[in-house]
């Protein structure tokens, strides 16, 4: 009996050597899909300011932390689960899935790009009923708006995570996906922070107390970070369509392989491959929205007209 014991404690010393010595590789295994994914990360990165630009300065950073607690809690108890389960029973749907979520990239990216060009919002106003909202409203708005295309790239990000461990053990995917979750949504969401209470800093640094020359450091930051807002809110539009068309793309075999041959005719000049990568997503990008904006307008009417019908 005694022995049976022993035998047992050794072979569950065995398997927790084994699983130790797996989560050593855990460290490498985060830091080349953070590689892989940084793409997808600079475009969150870049989408979220937007979303608390005219709000109450005050309230900026509870948004942020809003929309990050919610992102986290996506990655990690609806995302991480879902891709493993996928993964596991049906890793034919992951693909679909994710070009599901770059159409609606495109479609957002594209009402905005419309939205910038369109003459339609020089109307009479008093031809139009104004919906008149709260601040409170407005933030709930924003966050709703933020968690939606923050759901679709940490989507994408879970995805392209998974790919990273499909040949590794549970534990070690678990705790990957896991240690991706946390550090991706930190990283993001941190910096959006700084970016977001840049202009404050500055006006800190104007006071009178400071050094002349970190004064003028200062009132920069504050003339200049408008500027940067305004950047950051075409650099976020344009990464809608790039990321949305890039994973539509990607799910397609034959414009997959036109993305690798781009890339691999100028792979000896990696920023222009870069770049003409980058505007091929856009501009496919811009089509697919429109495509799919004319579908969900067509939808809406038909939607409406079997209202009318039933009323």
């Amino acid at each position: 009996m005694a022995s049976g014991f022993f035998a047992l404690l050794d072979d569950i010393s065995a398997l927790v050597k084994v699983s130790a010595a797996s989560l050593d590789d855990v460290p490498a295994q985060v830091a080349k899909t953070t590689g892989k994914v940084s793409g997808i990360v600079i475009d969150d990165t870049a989408v979220t300011p937007k979303y608390v630009v005219g709000l109450d300065p005050s309230r900026e950073l509870s948004i942020i932390f809003q929309i990050a607690k919610k992102s986290l809690i996506n990655k990690l108890l609806i995302l991480s689960p879902a891709a493993l389960l996928l993964g596991y029973f049906a890793p034919w749907a992951i693909t679909p899935i994710l070009m599901l979520g770059g159409a609606y990239l495109c479609f957002e990216g594209y009402e905005k790009v419309h939205s910038m060009f369109s003459k339609s919002h020089d109307v009479d106003v008093e031809s139009e009923q104004v919906e008149v909202i709260t601040p409170e409203e407005l933030e709930k708005q924003r966050v709703a708006g933020a968690v939606r295309t923050d759901i679709i790239l940490s989507a994408e990000i879970m995805a392209i995570a998974y790919s990273q461990v499909t040949d590794q053990p549970v534990i070690n995917q678990i705790a990957v996906m896991a240690a991706v979750a946390v550090f991706i949504t930190i990283a993001v969401y941190g910096f959006v922070g700084l970016i977001v209470k840049a202009d404050d800093m500055g006006v800190h640094l104007a006071q009178d107390k400071y050094h002349p020359a970190t004064q003028k450091f200062g009132r920069g930051i504050v003339k200049f970070m408008p500027h940067f807002l305004s950047i950051l809110s075409y650099v976020g539009t344009a990464a809608m369509l790039w990321v949305g068309a890039e994973i539509i793309a990607h799910g397609i075999p034959f414009t997959a392989h036109l993305l690798h041959d781009l890339e691999e005719a100028l792979a000896h000049i990696p920023i222009v491959a870069w770049l003409a990568k980058a505007l091929s997503c856009a501009i496919g990008g811009l089509m697919i929205g429109f495509v799919v904006e004319k579908i969900v307008h067509l939808g809406k009417k038909v939607f409406s007209k079997k209202k009318e019908a039933i009323g």
